[in-house]
């Protein structure tokens, strides 16, 4: 009885180990990797010591292979292994496919996160604690002489903290939505980036390792729904000084502490910027990004770094958002191809250019030799907005305005301020969404083309020259590209705000400015039978913290004061979307 017993325990083993090989097997082939050659075996708990021994904590991942092999450090905020959640999970799954590929994977709780000891001050530490655990992995028998270091988002930030000044077998880094300088990202357009800072310190709140650890709260806390509800709840509270104490009950001293110097230009923010080392950097680098991700001008801004310091770094950026789950697939595929060139001298799935893009609007994905590519800036000029006539699609056209036609005028009231949808934003409704709901705002106004003879394609920077009037010295003008279809449908392809201050753009005699608004980068088709459409507001909130309109101290300002916005676009104010145009 018992042989059979011990029989059927075995069946019941092998089977499930046969399932789990399966499961395996179909994750890779769904996921396009190669099939995994090595069980894999893991340590937990692995204790560094930094150097003001302040102790991190880690897990290690082997393949069970008698040969030393290449490591991978994955350093992050977010928790490690199962049993914190969704995000640990995220990071098991990673490493397990890395692992049973042929490489040790390292992924350690950064300081004051989870397990880790310390206290987290953001970006503050990376350099140095990166430094530290990588003279600790060194020193370890596992240890084969080659590192590369692999993650998305803070993940990223962590692999830049320490590329310009790291040892030189860190051979290879694959960073992905994500930007050496990410606090530059939150200020650079005069504005704060208020719904990105918002969620990043709800989760962070939520995963405070004493709350988390103990009762996992922190599984409800960052539910998507549930972010979503307390940014529509509290994003319009003022005083901005107290923003924090209503989404997550308390002072957050690091946001405390950023809100003081929202000039990105103060020298406070010097010591958050690694870009400066890129003339130092030697390990390989290919950077994956996302067209509606918040970190995109990051992502090309380290590239065209990259470049000019004699790098000759990969870029991938596909129609993703910064939690899109494709691209978290296509980072772990493209990372396993870069550790396989530079970690153990495979080149034999290196793709031929350097550039792979997305191109939207069923433009399929473009390979190039760098970014941007070569394309012809063309010209649409505004025309008569949508609401100031019968017959849309004469708001935008190749041709200057021939007569005086009369600027559009609009009210933009911070108490109701426009709204921001989809797009460049931290969370899940990011991205393409339509616009026709925004667009019927009495503070937007829009400008459509006629419908396109022949097809297009837009790859680079979007930019807007734009003659405008303010009752108010201090305003913002936001600008928005749309891909119109035939059925109706305004999708948006990308935008950007300006805060508009004394001494912003060039005044003009009739008391209007020209400004140039950077309306990021993208890749889109524009079918035949299309329209072509640029919305202009003076706002996208929560997106951007709203413009008062008072010039008041940012912190403190709570009256609000409405803007009348005047727009123009005739012979002596040529207004202008341009457009970089691939030549077919």
């Amino acid at each position: 009885m018992q042989k059979k017993r011990n029989i059927g325990i075995i069946g019941v083993g092998l089977l499930g180990l046969g399932a789990y090989l399966l499961r395996r097997q179909m994750l890779g082939r769904l996921m396009k990797l190669q099939p995994p050659k090595y069980g894999v075996r893991v340590e937990r708990g692995l204790r560094i010591p930094m150097s003001d021994n302040t102790i991190l904590l880690a897990d290690l991942y082997k393949p069970k292979s008698s040969r030393l092999c290449p490591t991978i450090l994955i350093r992050t905020p977010y928790g490690r292994g199962g049993t914190v959640g969704p995000t640990g999970l995220l990071h098991d799954f990673v490493a397990q496919r890395f692992t049973e590929r042929g490489y040790n994977v390292f992924v350690q709780d950064v300081r004051g996160t989870f397990s880790s000891d310390g206290e987290f001050d953001p970006f503050i530490h990376e350099a140095d604690d990166g430094h530290a655990t990588l003279a600790w992995i060194e020193k370890q028998n596992w240890f084969n002489g080659l590192v590369g270091m692999w993650g998305p988002s803070y993940l990223g930030y962590v692999q830049w903290a320490i590329a310009g000044g790291g040892p030189l077998y860190l051979k290879a880094i694959v960073p992905m939505i994500t930007g050496a300088n990410l606090t530059h990202s939150g200020l650079r357009d005069g504005a704060l980036t208020l719904d990105t800072v918002l969620r990043w310190i709800i989760q962070i709140d939520a995963m405070d390792r004493k709350k988390y650890l103990a009762n996992l709260l922190g599984l409800r806390r960052i539910r998507p729904k549930t972010i979503d509800k307390i940014i529509s709840q509290h994003a319009n509270h003022l005083p901005l000084s107290e923003i924090d104490r209503q989404v997550v009950g308390k002072d957050v001293p690091f946001l405390q502490d950023w809100m003081e110097h929202l000039d990105p230009e103060d020298p406070f923010w010097e010591r958050y910027d690694p870009t400066k080392t890129f003339g130092n950097v030697t390990a390989s680098a290919h950077l994956i990004g996302g067209w509606y991700d918040i970190f995109l001008r990051e992502t090309l801004e380290d590239y065209a770094l990259l470049k000019e310091s004699g790098h000759s770094p990969h870029l991938t950026i596909g129609p993703w958002h910064h939690f899109h789950g494709e691209c978290m697939i296509e980072g772990i595929r493209q990372g396993l191809i870069w550790f396989d060139v530079f970690l153990k001298g495979d080149r034999r799935k290196l793709r031929e250019k350097p550039v792979r893009i997305y191109v939207s609007g069923d433009g399929g994905w473009r390979e190039f030799d760098s970014w941007p590519p070569e394309a012809n800036n063309v010209y649409f000029f505004l025309h008569q907005s949508d609401g100031n006539h019968r017959n849309p699609g004469y708001g935008l056209a190749p041709e200057l305005p021939e007569q005086p036609l009369p600027p559009d005028t609009y009210i933009y009231d911070p108490e109701d301020p426009t709204p921001s949808i989809g797009g460049a934003e931290m969370s899940l409704n990011a991205g393409p969404v339509d616009n026709r709901e925004l667009e019927a705002r009495p503070d937007v106004v829009s400008f459509t083309s006629q419908q396109l003879e022949n097809t297009i394609e837009v790859i680079g920077y979007v930019r807007l020259k734009l003659y405008a009037r303010s009752s108010l010295e201090n305003t913002d003008f936001y600008a928005r590209l749309l891909d119109v279809y035939q059925d109706g449908r305004s999708i948006n392809i990308c935008d950007g705000l300006l805060r508009i201050k004394p001494g912003i753009g060039e005044l003009q005699a009739d008391g209007s400015r020209l400004i140039e608004i950077d309306m990021w980068a993208t890749a889109n088709r524009f079918q035949s039978g299309h329209r072509i459409r640029l919305l202009i507001a003076s706002g996208a909130h929560p997106r951007w913290s709203r413009n008062l309109g008072t010039g008041d101290p940012v912190l403190t300002a709570t009256r609000m004061v409405s803007a009348e916005q005047t727009i123009f676009h005739d012979p002596e104010h040529p207004s202008v979307l341009i457009l970089p145009v691939l030549t077919p």
